[in-house]
C-alpha cells in the first residue's frame, strides 16, 4: 500500500500518477489480449483478461485510498472537486478495460481476416489517444513547476488538442469498421456479431473518456 501522505508531500498530483500507473497497466494488458485473440490463442486471451480484472482491481485500491487520506488541510493548485473528477476518469479507463477483458471471454472470438486490418486501425486510434493524456498527466508536476502558465502550459493545450483530433481519427476508424462488419455480417453468427459490437463500443470508450479528461485539463488551464 503506498503511503499517500508522502506522495502528497511530494507533489499534489503523485497520487493521480500513481493511480494512472496502475490504469495504464489495464491498457497494456488490453494490448496483449487482442494480440493473443489474433493470434488463436484463446487459453491466453482467458488468462489476461483474469489479470485485467486483477489490474483494475489495485486500480480501484489506489483509488480509494487517495480519496480516503486526501489531506484536509492541503493546499493545492487545483480544487479537490477537480483532482477528484480527474481521478474518476482515469478509474472509468481501467474500468473499462476489465469490460473489455470479461466481454472477451463469454465466447471464443476470432478476428476474421474481412475486417482484421479496419479493426486493428480502429484499437490503434484508441489507444493513441489515451496514450497522449497519459503523458499530459505525467506532465502535471512540470506545470506545477510553472504555476499553470508559460511555455509549458501552451505545450499542454496542443496535446489537449491533438487528443481532440486522434479522437476524431477514432471515431472514423469506427465507422468504417462497422461499415466493413455489416457489409460482411454473412460470416457472423448472431452471437458474433452482437459480441463484437459491445467489444468495439468498451474500446471507443478508451478515447471517450481521454477526450473527456483531456477537456476537464484544459478547464483547469483556461482557469489561470
Amino acid at each position: 500500500m503506498r503511503t499517500f501522505a508522502k506522495l502528497f508531500a511530494k507533489s499534489p498530483f503523485a497520487p493521480l500518477q500513481s493511480h494512472m500507473q496502475d490504469v495504464n497497466g489495464c491498457v497494456i494488458k488490453i494490448k496483449e489480449i487482442f494480440e493473443a485473440l489474433e493470434n488463436g490463442d484463446n487459453k491466453s486471451v482467458a488468462k489476461i483478461a483474469k489479470e485485467i480484472s486483477k489490474q483494475e482491481a489495485r486500480a480501484d485500491t489506489t483509488k480509494n485510498e487517495l480519496r480516503n487520506h486526501l489531506p484536509g488541510g492541503l493546499f493545492m493548485p487545483i480544487s479537490k472537486s477537480a483532482l477528484l473528477e480527474i481521478l474518476s476518469l482515469q478509474d472509468d479507463i481501467a474500468d473499462d478495460c476489465e469490460d473489455i477483458g470479461v466481454l472477451l471471454t463469454l465466447k471464443e472470438l476470432t478476428l476474421k481476416e474481412v475486417f482484421r486490418d479496419d479493426f486493428r486501425n480502429f484499437l490503434r486510434k484508441n489507444i493513441e489517444t489515451y496514450e497522449l493524456i497519459r503523458v499530459i498527466i505525467e506532465d502535471f508536476d512540470n506545470l506545477l513547476e510553472t504555476s499553470f502558465s508559460g511555455r509549458e502550459a501552451e505545450r499542454v493545450k496542443s496535446m489537449v488538442n491533438e487528443v481532440a483530433l486522434r479522437e476524431h481519427e477514432a471515431d472514423i476508424s469506427q465507422r468504417q469498421l462497422l461499415k466493413n462488419i455489416f457489409k460482411n455480417e454473412d460470416q457472423f453468427t448472431h452471437g458474433e456479431l452482437h459480441l463484437w459490437l459491445l467489444i468495439l463500443k468498451e474500446i471507443r470508450t478508451l478515447s471517450n473518456t481521454s477526450e473527456k479528461l483531456a477537456h476537464r485539463i484544459r478547464n483547469l488551464l483556461d482557469l489561470e
